[in-house]
């Protein structure tokens, strides 16, 4: 039997190194019995190194682990889990064309996974309010209901510490009371939980410590519950963040418009558009929720030209139809772009920062002339929107691969942002950056707002997009809710919308002009 006097786990000097980065620099920490605990920490802080050592899959290069009061230092995630330690990704490990049963099974020692295991999932599920049917195949799934399946799998073993990372990312508002429910619930039998999150206003309702990361040091301790989103935030950043932007612009004529959208995806497991239609006014922000995989992509891909439509009209930018036209005339239109992937699709991983202002800013900033480019020309654009908007590089010819997930993103937003661009789509423009980068391009857009820029936002941040969003609406299914101001919607509103509840999508027609 286990003292509850002493720490479930607990970690002293742990480090760990790769190759020119120290990842964890002794780092030490305790969890207590039955203990919900938060790791905070922006992107690099280390946090995500250091589950993995907990979880087996990796080992630390110095310092030791004590589980329970004994010395814990497993070699593969099995052994974790042998020793009641289960870890929910934020990417899901399920297979589709599986049922919930034979997924769950993969995950587990033949031991447990014997006997009549979908009664187990049905039990166990129901004590925990996870209702899962074990015989429905996952690709039948919402994304939600694939979260409990991981849950549930955990669970079978009986875990004594659940991880849980970033698990909020992908749920509805009615789903995440839900996971807090089933956390708190099992935080009350003894279950300790270590809690990663960015969502710090979830942070504050669920957890009852915390231990903030920053540059792989332990830098504060502190109970959540007694800080403010912003005192955590300054914590994990180490200086003092800016107030968010006020909205205080009035919307001036129609930039961009959207008529009767319906198309097919190009992904057999895609969502197909819905009649979707609305309008984007000079000065404002319209902000597109949903859980990830409700169209998401489909609508991004037809807005930027990368799919195009059959009618002209179906996308007009200051009063041109543009629905047939690619990329390259739209942003002649004047367009400009900020995908959600950043290598890949928004640079090209092995072209200088330089190069990679050709990919999109040829047009607009008169990179080229004649169909020769102007690589002076296009230097001095890369040395301005790295001046700008304060991206950590050793110089404008290293390659964009180089550069840390939060800096190359920086990098993608300025060069669109300094196009002065009239319409600015964007997926996830603060995706992976650090609080203090995320307010910085949060002000970015609100200054070209300010200066009659249309600017549509698609994410899945819901406390980002009513930060910053005058306007806000949902998609789910392939459908658009009514865009509304923010200050009319609720939450509980939005968490219905999200999850294809109670849809106030109406035709494009009268979205349009709503």
């Amino acid at each position: 039997m286990e003292n509850n006097a002493v720490a479930l786990l607990e970690l002293r000097g742990i480090s760990k190194r790769f190759p020119g980065v120290l990842a964890n620099d002794a780092v030490t920490f305790s969890v207590g019995h039955g203990e919900i605990h938060a790791l905070l920490g922006e992107n690099g802080a280390g946090k995500s190194t250091l589950v993995k050592m907990i979880y087996g899959v990796m080992r630390p290069d110095e310092g030791d682990m004590m589980l329970g009061g004994a010395h814990y230092a497993p070699a593969r995630p099995s052994e974790a889990r042998s020793h009641g330690v289960g870890m929910v990704f934020q990417h899901f490990s399920l297979f589709e064309a599986l049922t919930v049963a034979e997924n769950v099974a993969l995950g587990m020692e033949r031991e447990a996974a014997s006997g009549d295991l979908n009664q187990k999932i049905i039990d166990i599920s129901k004590a925990y309010g996870l209702p899962l049917d074990p015989t429905r195949y996952v690709g039948a799934l919402s994304v939600g209901e694939r979260q409990r399946v991981e849950i549930v799998r955990c669970l079978l073993q009986n875990p004594r510490l659940l991880i849980m990372d970033e698990p909020t990312s992908v749920l509805t508002p009615q789903e995440t009371e839900l996971l807090f429910d089933t956390l708190r619930a099992l935080a009350r039998e003894g279950c300790s939980i270590l809690y990663i999150s960015h969502k710090l206003e979830e942070i504050r309702a669920l957890c009852e410590s915390a231990t903030v990361l920053r540059g792989g040091r332990v830098v504060a301790t502190c109970d959540p519950r007694n800080e403010t989103a912003k005192s955590l935030a300054e914590m994990m950043i180490g200086s003092e963040l800016a107030a968010p932007p006020a909205r205080d612009t009035v919307p001036g004529e129609v930039r961009l418009a959207v008529n009767g959208l319906t198309r097919a995806s190009d992904d057999p497991f895609g969502v197909d558009l819905k009649d979707i239609g609305f309008e984007v006014r000079a000065g404002e922000i319209l902000g597109i929720a949903g859980v990830a995989g409700n169209g998401q992509e489909e609508l991004m891909a037809a807005l930027i030209g990368e799919s195009r439509s059959e009618q002209a009209a179906t996308i007009v930018v200051d009063g041109t139809p543009v629905g047939c036209d690619g990329p390259t005339v739209r942003r002649a239109q004047g367009m400009c772009f900020v995908p959600e992937e950043r290598l890949g699709h928004g640079a090209v991983p092995d072209m200088s920062l330089w190069e990679n202002t050709l990919v999109s800013a040829r047009t607009r900033m008169g990179l080229s002339i004649n169909g020769f480019l102007k690589n002076g020309s296009a230097q001095a654009f890369a040395t301005q929107v790295v001046a700008a908007f304060k991206v950590k590089t050793s110089g404008i010819e290293h390659s964009a691969a180089s550069l840390s997930g939060g800096n190359l993103q920086k990098f993608i937003v300025g060069r669109e942002v300094l196009q002065a661009p009239g319409v600015l789509i964007a997926a996830q423009p603060t995706w992976g950056v650090d609080a203090g980068a995320a307010a910085d391009i949060h002000q970015a857009l609100h200054d070209l707002m300010k200066k009659g820029t249309a600017i549509l936002v698609i994410s899945q941040d819901l406390d980002e997009l009513m930060a910053i969003s005058t306007r806000f609406a949902v998609i789910a299914n392939g459908r658009l809710s009514t865009p509304r101001p923010v200050g009319e919607v609720s939450i509980e509103e939005i968490g219905l919308l999200m999850g294809g509840v109670h849809s106030d999508a109406v035709p494009a027609s009268e979205a349009a002009h709503a």
